[in-house]
């Protein structure tokens, strides 16, 4: 499955992943600037979340509540190792029932389980983005 939307049309891209998505665990994968923080930033807003997202860079998780429960946006960019993930307590995180929203998660496959939803995002042109469902 894929959809290709335009940077204006992030809700179409938001709505796309929760009607399809067969996991509350969900792995961006993408190159840098592919777009990932931002289309996750809408994701956020659209689980109900009243507070401005932020790219969790330097904290490697942000934690936000919503009428909908926990919503956990996890950035392991600059992590050296799955030791780092396993310090700041990844597995109790995925073994709650919160949203579990992951970019770069090529860093800590070996942890994540297989209850995921792998999701590509491409830089088709400036505006435009193709998302995969993997």
């Amino acid at each position: 499955m894929e959809l290709t939307y335009k940077l204006q049309e992030l809700d179409v891209a938001v709505n796309y992943i929760l009607s399809n998505t067969k996991s509350k665990t969900l792995l961006f994968y993408g190159e840098m600037g592919a777009g990932k923080t931002t289309l996750i930033k809408e994701l956020v807003k659209a689980l109900g979340v009243r507070d401005v997202a932020s790219s969790p860079t330097f904290s490697l998780v942000n934690h936000y509540e919503s009428e909908e429960g926990s919503v956990f946006h996890f950035d392991f960019y600059r992590i050296e190792d799955d030791t780092e993930a396993l310090d700041i307590g990844i597995e109790d995180y995925l073994d709650s029932d919160g949203w579990n929203l992951i970019e770069w998660p090529e860093k800590v496959e070996r942890l994540l389980g297989e209850n995921t939803q792998k999701l590509r995002l491409e830089v088709e042109s400036e505006n435009t983005r193709k998302l995969k469902f993997c």
